[in-house]
């Protein structure tokens, strides 16, 4: 994850109305339905560079639970290394015009907490987290309801990980997974190993995954068997991170984060076993 649009966008107004508690060895956002409705099943999800105190994050977790009557589990995949609010405004200093020893300050501030950041998140440290938390999950809510990975960014890498299926030879540790502007992925490699169907929220602008990228995923998840077949949706005129970290007082946008929304829920309620 290695470009400036990880760490660019727009802070959401917006109470979250769920609770941390300590879940499976971390500490994790829950937001479920109101009492008396039925759960339709588990999202967890896997976010952005933002980290699971991120407000938006938060807030997209009660979205998903408004929408589609799931239980959501956000945790702390980064064990506290998740990058703080600041470089919102830092990338946006050192990316705007300006003057030049402004924006070399806001630059310097950015590596400076930017590259500690790649080192302690990155997949190969972070993963044997992730997997042990979905392991737990699943063995102790897991044979009651269906499970799924939603993830952004950062989180798309890990979510398209547990997509490669049987990790014990016969359970999945996910039923479905949700990924939109992913990052890290190999392509094709990692999409070539998916078992399960994995639906991607592409935004048309991406130098994580750009256009012939996008393609290639298409090509093959679209193509694997009923059990494990995917989709890809490109949402015109969006950028990485839209889904996330999107301006709201832009119509187009917003509405297409809302789409994104409303593409995760479907694909989940399509996936996930009847209550």
């Amino acid at each position: 994850m290695s470009c400036p649009d990880c760490f660019k966008g727009q802070i959401h107004r917006g109470q979250p109305k769920g609770k941390t508690t300590k879940l499976y060895g971390l500490d994790t956002y829950v937001s479920e339905p109101a009492d008396g409705k039925t759960v339709r099943g588990i999202v967890v999800i896997i976010p952005d560079a933002f980290g699971w105190e991120f407000v938006n994050n938060r807030i997209l977790a009660d979205h998903y639970v408004e929408k589609g009557d799931f239980k959501v589990y956000l945790p702390d995949f980064m064990n506290g290394n998740a990058s703080p609010v600041s470089m919102l405004f830092n990338i946006q200093t050192a990316l705007a015009p300006g003057n030049i020893f402004t924006r070399f300050a806001a630059l310097v501030r950015t590596l400076v907490v930017a590259i500690p950041f790649f080192i302690r998140c990155r997949p190969s440290k972070t993963y044997p987290s992730v997997k042990g938390f979905f392991e737990q999950l699943r063995k102790e809510e897991g044979d009651q309801l269906s499970v799924g990975a939603a993830g952004f960014c950062w989180g798309g890498k890990h979510t398209v990980t547990l997509s490669h299926g049987f990790d014990n030879g016969v359970t999945p540790l996910i039923d479905a997974a949700f990924t939109a502007h992913p990052s890290l992925l190999s392509i094709p490699s990692d999409i070539e190993k998916i078992k399960v169907p994995v639906s991607f929220a592409c935004p048309e602008d991406d130098n994580q995954v750009t256009p012939p990228k996008i393609e290639s995923i298409r090509s093959i998840v679209e193509k694997l068997p009923a059990a494990s077949r995917g989709e890809v949706r490109v949402y015109k005129n969006t950028g990485h991170g839209f889904a996330v970290r999107a301006d709201l007082k832009v119509p187009d946008v917003a509405k297409q984060a809302d789409e994104a929304e409303d593409q995760a829920v479907a694909w989940f309620h399509a996936h996930f076993k009847k209550p």
